[in-house]
């Protein structure tokens, strides 16, 4: 196969993909975001078995990457509903982070122009080191950035399903012309100075 195949563009699909997978992973690390955490770990081992049988032309492994993919735009579109409030969702509850801890978004404090503004609250007792933090001035809201970065993921992962869908075809047809040669080498070998 040249370079220029489905297989070199699946593979760099799958490069893509980890790379957007692990900036969205370090993100919500920082916001303390479990459930997406666990989702992007799971993608991460995905694409790479994908990537490994796109290299390896092992059409099963790019089968489970292409249902994968499926499940993956399936989690992206909860995602954007839930930042967005779509069906009764709210991004001010503790869903993504399994009711673990009040934490949001790591964007929602240190998105693009937001102002950080903390007030120490000393005069209540035992929040010595706590304080009330107030955002202002951000230029694009934490929650589009959440769907954009989701509406990425939906994008990556489309494509991606298609080229899967495309390799795993061109695997089987491989497979399928190669079934009538000969399996043993000396046979192989006195077809070829048949052939030639």
């Amino acid at each position: 196969m040249g370079c220029c195949t489905g297989r070199c563009t699946l593979i760099s699909l799958c490069a893509l993909q980890l790379l957007a997978a692990l900036e969205r992973q370090v993100f919500d690390f920082l916001g303390y975001q479990w459930a997406p955490i666990l989702a992007n770990f799971l993608h991460i081992i995905i694409v790479i078995l994908g990537l490994f049988g796109t290299i390896q032309y092992r059409p099963r492994y790019i089968v489970v990457y292409a249902i994968w993919t499926a499940i993956w735009v399936t989690w992206n579109i909860f995602i954007i509903c839930f930042y967005l409030e779509v069906g009764g969702l709210s991004k001010d509850s503790e869903l993504l982070t399994f009711n673990i801890s009040r934490h949001q978004s790591w964007w929602s404090e240190n998105g693009p122009g937001c102002v950080r503004k903390e007030a120490s609250m000393s005069g209540i007792k035992g929040l010595d080191t706590h304080s009330y933090v107030s955002v202002i001035g951000c230029a694009l809201e934490s929650r589009y950035i959440e769907v954009l970065h989701s509406s990425f993921q939906i994008l990556l992962a489309l494509v991606g399903f298609v080229y899967a869908c495309y390799v795993v075809s061109v695997f089987t047809e491989e497979e399928d012309s190669c079934k009538y040669l000969p399996t043993d080498p000396l046979a192989k070998v006195s077809l070829i100075l048949f052939l030639s």
